[in-house]
């Protein structure tokens, strides 16, 4: 298993991401199409913390930089995609399947 985390560990993280294989990454996204997008780590359940307040309808975040992406109602685009908007704060994330002591990443 720790080949397969070797990739991951080369990328830029924060601090608290970098402190092991319990701590969601710094970047992730649930759109296939996104280069930061990874199933194994979407399937454990990723929770997340938006200026203090528990989001379940985040696209993307970036822990990092401060910001997450959510759906901008039902509206798509011409792909068919939907459209997004991306709202800047604090962000905090963690692994569902840990329960609630679960480490938490934030800046």
């Amino acid at each position: 298993m720790s080949e397969e985390q070797t990739p991951d560990q080369t990328a830029p993280q924060t601090p608290a991401a970098s402190s092991g294989p319990d701590v969601p990454p710094d970047h992730l996204a649930i759109n296939p199409r996104s280069p930061h997008f990874d199933a194994d780590k979407l399937q454990r359940g990723v929770g997340i913390r938006f200026k203090g307040v528990v989001r379940t309808n985040v696209e993307e975040y970036c822990i990092s930089e401060g910001w997450v992406r959510v759906q901008a109602g039902k509206t798509m685009d011409r792909k068919g995609q939907p459209l997004t908007l991306k709202l800047s704060g604090p962000v905090e994330a963690w692994y569902e399947d840990l329960g609630e002591g679960a480490p938490v990443a934030k800046a």
